[in-house]
């Protein structure tokens, strides 16, 4: 008996409205028979980080963050840039995979949701998270990210984009994905 391969949906926003977290609820809402998705809601919970608090006995947030991670198959990632770069608490979150392995041989993607008025298109906020998934050991599947510009009016009443044009990509990652874990 083959198992599911499970995807696990990270957003990097806090933002109660995300447009990338909308992306990633999309995704779970699209997820094509026979994978499953668990949207992560570790964002902000996680304590920030610290190497001298790293160890066993870990503080709860981060041990139930890590058999999340653990429990996947594969990760997909949504986040916005600030100023630049990642934002805070995303790369907080980051910064608790380092030491635990449990990311590493993971294949992983993105979704870049940037609208065409941001100035990079949110390409400094994803050439830093290929980088920091670079120390984690994680597997990029370039074949599975995207760039799909989006505003906050795609996003409906429901939480939900509903261009079936985005809800297809969003599919193509995830099987993407899935071959890959």
């Amino acid at each position: 008996m083959t198992s599911v391969p499970t995807v696990l949906l990270l957003s990097g926003s806090l933002r109660a409205h995300s447009t990338n977290t909308a992306v990633l609820r999309t995704a779970q809402a699209v997820t094509p028979a026979g994978l499953h998705t668990v949207l992560s809601d570790d964002l902000g919970a996680l304590p920030h980080f610290n190497p001298d608090d790293d160890h066993d006995p870990l503080p709860p947030a981060v041990a139930a963050f890590r058999a999340r991670l653990r429990a996947a198959d594969a990760l997909l990632f949504c986040t916005p840039e600030y100023a630049g770069g990642l934002p805070g608490a995303f790369k907080n979150l980051l910064d608790w995979t380092v030491g635990g392995g449990e990311t590493y041989g993971r294949p992983a993607a993105w979704i870049n949701v940037s609208g065409v008025a941001a100035p990079t298109g949110g390409e400094d906020a994803h050439a830093a998270l290929r980088k920091v998934l670079g120390y984690t050991g994680v597997r990029v599947v370039e074949a599975a990210c995207r760039r799909l510009p989006l505003a906050r009016q795609d996003v409906g009443a429901d939480g939900l984009i509903a261009s079936p044009e985005v809800r297809a990509h969003l599919q193509a990652a995830l099987l993407t994905l899935a071959a890959h874990a």
